[in-house]
């Protein structure tokens, strides 16, 4: 097809721009400013610098300024007014930065080919587990994602901390289901339970406090405990990197509710209130599904699977709960420490009954 003549002169002659205004280069913002890498590189914590880091108390930017930019008075408000006690965790730059430099991969950091047979019961019973984990792993990682457009843009370290999360939880999802993939038994039994109460707690601070420091803290707990219920070296690795990752989950809680209680302390109730509920549902005293003298409930098929991994076997079902219950005193005592931590001493004489029996005497 040929080009018109006309077009053709239009495209020869020269373009006539605007001239540049370059007030941008004016922003009035602090010029000067230099970042230095320590020895980790160029951290979060190296580039808070100036007024840089400035990190408001109360942030009242409404926009997706970030934070040491100038602001535009045509910018559209998307965001709520926000204390930073609401979503802020002193320790969340450094975790993030940790989270970064300690990333694995589930398809090769984990030596899959020491994986071997196993008897039939201790099969299921670590795939009954891995399905277990496998949902839990998926409600950890859905529950950060809903929270993070609430934080602040002068507050991002806190949500660039909860992405790392999410990965984290993803990785987590894709490993155990990988593990009940491996070795000729597949998934089993959904819990659903009581976890789904997650999903209606109606601020960032319940959120937390119910996620890491509640949940994410007994999985940890459970994590730990992994060297006893492996049967391999892929199970072992497999439950030393989980934990690993968990304990950034369960630092950023305990340190968001620390700094929440030291900049609110008029919370306190309300939090312990979150508790008595969140303790409820653990079982023992009339709440969750373990019933019994139980004070951390699993669904019954992850309790028994629990009982089989511990024990050995089915045959050894009194050594497995004994062990169990060495378990289960554990993630109470933790999670007692946790609350100590963040400021909370006062709820070991405010705990549930049926965690009582469980709790170690307070050490001096």
């Amino acid at each position: 097809m040929a080009v018109s003549p006309d077009v053709l002169e239009q495209l020869r002659q020269e373009t006539e721009y605007e001239p540049l205004n370059l007030r941008w280069m004016e922003a009035g913002t602090e010029w000067g400013i230099r970042a230095t890498p320590g020895r980790n590189g160029l951290t979060l914590e190296d580039i808070n610098v100036g007024s840089y880091g400035d990190i408001p108390e109360w942030a009242t930017t409404r926009t997706l300024r970030p934070r040491g930019a100038a602001a535009r008075l045509d910018a559209l408000a998307i965001k709520l007014p926000s204390a930073k006690s609401e979503t802020w965790a002193d320790a969340c730059a450094m975790l993030y930065e940790e989270a970064n430099q300690r990333q694995w991969s589930s398809a090769t950091d984990i030596p899959w080919e020491t994986i071997e047979p196993l008897p039939d019961d201790v099969e299921l019973a670590m795939c009954q587990l891995c399905t277990f984990l496998t949902e839990v792993e998926f409600i950890a990682g859905d529950l950060p994602g809903k929270w993070m457009p609430y934080i602040a843009a002068d507050h991002y370290e806190a949500a660039l901390f909860l992405g790392t999360q999410i990965m984290d939880e993803a990785r987590h999802l894709d490993v155990f289901r990988k593990r009940a993939m491996a070795n000729g038994c597949g998934l089993l039994q959904g819990f659903g339970g009581s976890l789904s109460a997650l999903f209606e707690t109606m601020n960032f601070t319940e959120m937390s406090v119910f996620l890491h420091i509640v949940g994410e803290g007994f999985v940890q707990s459970l994590f730990r405990m992994g060297e006893y219920m492996a049967q391999n070296e892929a199970e072992k690795r497999i439950f030393r990197l989980a934990a690993q990752d968990e304990s950034r989950h369960v630092g950023f809680g305990v340190m968001h509710l620390k700094y929440a209680m030291e900049k609110e302390p008029e919370r306190r109730e309300e939090v312990h209130h979150y508790l008595d509920n969140f303790e409820s549902l653990l079982g023992g005293d009339g709440g969750g599904n373990g019933g019994g003298q139980s004070a951390v409930a699993f669904n019954p098929a992850t309790t028994e699977a629990l009982v089989i991994l511990l024990g050995g076997g089915k045959k050894n079902v009194d050594v497995g709960m004994k062990k169990l219950m060495g378990v289960r005193k554990k993630m109470i005592n933790e999670y007692m420490h946790r609350l100590e931590v963040a400021g909370l001493a006062e709820r070991r004489q405010r705990c549930r009954p049926a965690i009582l029996p469980f709790l170690d005497p307070p050490k001096n």
